[in-house]
């Protein structure tokens, strides 16, 4: 009887050891799927991709992962397959609502580290970065004016105002435990206790800039101008408001704010004999966790010893920014609304003092781990201990890799029709056609193409706008209406628009005054 207290111990440990090593080995590195994915649509083009996104999903559970349906979701987006794209957004809009509902019910659930910091990072669920969250609802949002269905749109704008509450509501209660429990186990809470790991990432001033880790300057436009819209300047102002605190000095966005009494007036849009167009071109990639090892100082008995703990690191991006478009000879200032790089740098930040508590914890534990199996294994119990320490010790490097690095927009007046349209002096390769009182025109430079989305026109001009008069409407014209919706699929024709004219009657506040030709 005296032998089975020690058998039990080693038992224990070789179970734990075992399990931690087989749940680690079904861990696939989501940077190395993401990679494979845009390797696919390289040589193959999106669909490629989607295949590829596709063929890692073989069980119920992975087909309905939330990070999986994301990802899925930009793909088809790309492709225009609006859809399939918003069905799968919804799949993973569901996930993000569980997330919500546990937030605002059970906090203390989702701030649980126990489970991941025994073992490693990726085993945690999942539950997207809050920026991702955000940009989920404003990819619906697009998704649906895209096919003419703006009310919906409305809905998931509203929907990315409440999601910002709780995620701000739960994040303040989340910081504060952290840093309770970092006190408690002796660890310092912040990332500068690194041994080695790349602060200046942080530090960097677009990072310190941002207000939080979460909210984007783009959703808040695209609020404002779904408004407007909509007809409702009232609740337009707020959106527009909203994107300048988060953007300052930008000046689409305080043109959006400043012109839309104007635009928004009776007699403007009685007179209004052009196109008020809003051009988002989205370039480059998400930016990936890239794995990295450092050292950490960790108690085992009654001496320190040194670890080397995982932890994601984020490499600014080097992308040559967007300045210029072009269209009905026209130049249009594009001003950067977003940056995801940058976006996903300050989530890791407010993430890193949550994850060193949970590495030093799971540090502390593989460190007790080795001593053990050292003690009763001797030195090939060490060296299985080390093994295991090392292969569970796995950074989390799941993101959303699909979406694009930066978003800038672009606002102005064009004549209702085709135009050739080029981005810092390369030619779109087909005409964009726009028309009616409002029009939104999705582009996305990918890897060596362009991808274009499908134009949403919303509104009508007055009668005399086919003909882009110069004169003013008669005074008994009813004025345009802002309900009636259309999608414009960009044509595969080559015909270009040259007409320069200028409305009429363009009042003083209009929205982005484009250079001179």
């Amino acid at each position: 009887m005296t032998s089975q207290p020690q058998f039990r111990p080693r038992l224990l440990w070789a179970l734990a050891l075992s399990a931690a090593l087989t749940g680690c080995a079904t861990m696939q590195s989501h940077d190395k799927l993401a990679s494979d994915v845009q390797g696919a649509g390289r040589s193959g083009g999106i669909p490629a991709a989607i295949a590829q996104l596709e063929s890692t999903a073989k069980t119920e559970d992975e087909k309905t992962a939330l990070l999986f349906n994301m990802e899925r979701g930009e793909l088809l987006r790309m492709d225009r397959r609006y859809a399939d794209s918003t069905n799968a957004f919804l799949l993973a809009d569901v996930k993000v609502k569980e997330w919500e509902d546990t937030a605002k019910s059970n906090p203390q659930k989702l701030m649980g580290t126990v489970g991941a910091a025994l073992i490693s990072e990726r085993l945690k669920a999942y539950e997207g970065q809050d920026y991702e969250k955000v940009w989920l609802t404003t990819r619906l949002a697009l998704n649906r004016v895209a096919v003419g269905d703006v009310e919906n749109a409305r809905v998931d704008i509203k929907r990315t105002h409440e999601r910002e509450a709780i995620i701000a509501e739960f994040r303040s209660k989340e910081t504060l435990a952290a840093e309770q429990e970092a006190k408690s186990k002796g660890a310092s809470a912040g990332g500068k206790e690194l041994n080695g790991y790349p602060v200046e990432t942080f530090n960097d001033p677009e990072v310190l800039a941002l207000k939080n880790g979460y909210q984007n300057a783009l959703s808040h436009y695209l609020a404002g101008f779904l408004y407007e819209m909509l007809n409702e300047p009232g609740l337009a102002a707020p959106g527009y408001r909203k994107a300048i605190e988060l953007k300052p000095e930008t000046g689409v966005l305080e043109e959006g704010l400043r012109g839309l009494d104007s635009r928004t007036s009776f007699t403007w849009k009685r007179r209004q004999r052009m196109t008020d167009v809003l051009f988002v071109v989205e370039a480059g990639d998400a930016p990936a966790r890239k794995p990295r090892a450092f050292t950490l100082p960790v108690p085992v008995g009654s001496r320190w010893t040194t670890v080397s703990v995982s932890y994601p690191v984020i490499e600014p991006s080097r992308d040559a920014p967007l300045t210029n478009l072009s269209a009905a000879g026209t130049d249009f200032k594009l001003e950067k609304v977003v940056d995801v790089n940058v976006m996903a740098r300050r989530a890791l930040k407010d993430e890193m003092p949550g994850m060193v508590l949970r590495g030093f914890t799971r540090a502390v534990a593989k460190g007790v781990m080795q001593d053990q199996l050292q003690k009763k294994g001797g030195l090939l119990g060490g060296i299985v201990g080390a093994v295991a320490a090392s292969a569970t010790e796995q950074a989390d490097d799941r993101m959303w890799r699909m979406l694009p690095g930066r978003v800038y927009v672009a606002r102005g007046y064009l004549p209702p029709g085709e135009h050739t349209v080029t981005i810092n002096g390369r030619a779109l390769p087909q005409p964009v056609k726009v028309d009616g009182q409002y029009a939104l025109v999705p582009l996305r430079l990918y890897e060596n193409s362009v991808l274009m989305g499908d134009v949403a026109s919303v509104g009508q001009l007055a009668a005399a706008a086919s003909t882009a008069a110069v004169a003013p409407a008669p005074v008994n014209v009813p004025a345009a209406s802002t309900t009636s919706v259309s999608t414009t699929t960009t044509t595969k024709t080559t015909t270009t628009t040259t007409n320069r004219t200028r409305p009429a009657a363009k009042p003083a506040q209009a929205p982005v005054t484009p250079a001179k030709n």
